[in-house]
């Protein structure tokens, strides 16, 4: 009969080895994206200046879709300061549209809500709204790899019982190594945003 100190090394050892696989697995969990197939428009998350941009721009000249959406985001407070000093900058999602543009997009391709968002539930709602009214049955969703996760958790709770379906898909630009997570600065901070921020969706505390 094993004794309690033996058995209580093995809960021990079995607890490490799954808090390794855990660790070690987390990116890629983090990165799952979906089969694509041609879709009614192709969204665009914001948060990235040019990454997810880049991405949705080969897409559509694939023929995944035939529009593109752009979501707004809540600019920063240093935006308004330098456009009180008589130095306006241009808000991503505008700088978005133009480089769509040059890179062979036409205008009437592009579609830009007036929403701005602070989040990606909001984003969610935003795409809700545009799937309705335009009658879209499906959505590719671009964003960056380490938010497919939770951005493809708070876009299907928004989106349940819509008809409309969503596949999430990474960019390929975003330079990232879900595999060897561990080994970059750049993608600790990832990890460790996302992952916590996936638990509190999960917990239905996450906006």
């Amino acid at each position: 009969m094993p004794s309690s100190g033996s058995s209580s090394r093995s809960g021990l050892y079995r607890t490490l080895a799954l808090s390794a696989y855990a660790f070690a697995h987390i990116g890629l969990y983090l990165t799952k994206e979906d089969p694509l197939r041609t879709a009614d428009a192709i969204a665009v998350l914001a948060g990235t200046r040019m990454d997810r941009a880049l991405e949705a721009a080969d897409l559509y000249q694939s023929g995944y879709a035939p529009r593109i959406v752009i979501t707004r985001q809540k600019e920063e407070r240093s935006f308004t300061v330098l456009a009180a000093r008589g130095i306006p900058l241009a808000p991503d999602a505008d700088v978005t549209r133009d480089v769509l543009r040059q890179l062979g997009v036409p205008a009437e391709a592009i579609i830009i809500p007036g929403a701005i968002h602070d989040n990606t539930a909001q984003e969610a709602q935003t795409l809700r709204q545009l799937a309705a009214s335009n009658r879209w049955r499906t959505l590719i969703v671009v964003t960056s790899k380490y938010h497919l996760r939770r951005a493809g958790f708070a876009l299907r709770r928004e989106l349940k019982d819509s008809g409309t379906e969503v596949m999430m898909h990474g960019t390929r630009y975003d330079e990232v190594n879900p595999d060897r997570w561990w080994t970059s600065r750049a993608d600790w901070r990832w990890v460790i945003t996302e992952g916590g921020k996936l638990v509190t969706y999960e917990l239905g505390l996450g906006a």
